[in-house]
């Protein structure tokens, strides 16, 4: 029993020497046109098409609720929860007793963008050679979701994210890792593009799922328009694009 606790305490201050290790700067990376393209690829096709966003969809589920829990706790709310589905859909539940509607607002505005945003600095992060920090931050973050995990298949679905994070930080290597937080990056902005066209077709063609729509319950909420909501998702998912699209072509020139 002492031995497997003492192999135990070794294998977690070898993997905390790693996260540690993330920290630092790396080399940035270099694509050449050719490898962008491909990472631009394959970031389609896991983000398009039904296959590939059958599973990738659940790592962008995990974000945009990540998002609601960030936007409470910046406006002094507590989390209490985060509900996790393997048909994509989700909630964040949190307590505030300060901020009332504007501090529900607020973390309710930020679940479908926060893909879009988190993608860009993932973008930016590959490139400024921070690859590093981003797996790091990303293991313990998705380690600390699994605290406020309150259903069997978000535990599912959040175990997963901290298993490929923790592999990755132990076994991936700073040139693998670069482009793979590229590409990570460019897929969550397309899924992010796909997320929104899906909550719009919602109030457009789908209109007995509108329960389900963040812009719905925030107009409900507060008594601005739901089109309101949706042009704001539009734009920080645009400027986010627009931000990582920079990145891109600021390396290629």
């Amino acid at each position: 029993m002492n031995a497997a606790a003492g192999a135990a305490q070794d294998i977690a201050a070898q993997w905390w020497d790693k996260v540690l290790a993330g920290f630092g700067r790396g080399a940035p990376v270099e694509p050449s046109a050719l490898v962008l393209a491909a990472i631009i690829a394959a970031a389609v096709a896991v983000s398009v098409p039904r296959a590939g966003w059958r599973w990738f969809g659940l790592f962008v589920t995990v974000v945009h609720e990540l998002g609601h829990a960030f936007a409470a706790l910046m406006t002094g709310q507590a989390v209490k929860g985060i509900h996790l589905r393997f048909d994509h859909s989700g909630a964040m539940h949190s307590l505030s007793r300060r901020n009332g509607r504007a501090g529900a607002a607020w973390s309710g505005f930020w679940g479908y963008p926060a893909p879009a945003v988190v993608g860009a600095a993932l973008v930016w992060a590959a490139y400024a050679g921070w690859s590093g920090l981003a797996l790091s931050a990303s293991a313990l973050l998705f380690l600390a979701t699994l605290l406020f995990i309150r259903n069997w298949q978000g535990v599912v679905i959040a175990l997963g994210c901290a298993a490929a994070a923790v592999l990755l930080l132990w076994y991936a290597t700073p040139v693998f890792l670069g482009y793979f937080t590229l590409a990570i990056g460019v897929a969550l902005l397309v899924g992010a593009v796909r997320d929104w066209f899906k909550v719009l077709g919602v109030h457009t063609r789908r209109r007995h799922e509108l329960a389900s729509s963040d812009a719905y319950i925030l107009s409900r909420g507060t008594g601005v328009p739901a089109a309101v909501w949706l042009g704001g998702f539009a734009a920080v998912i645009a400027a986010s694009c627009l931000a990582g699209l920079g990145a891109v072509a600021g390396s290629l020139g």
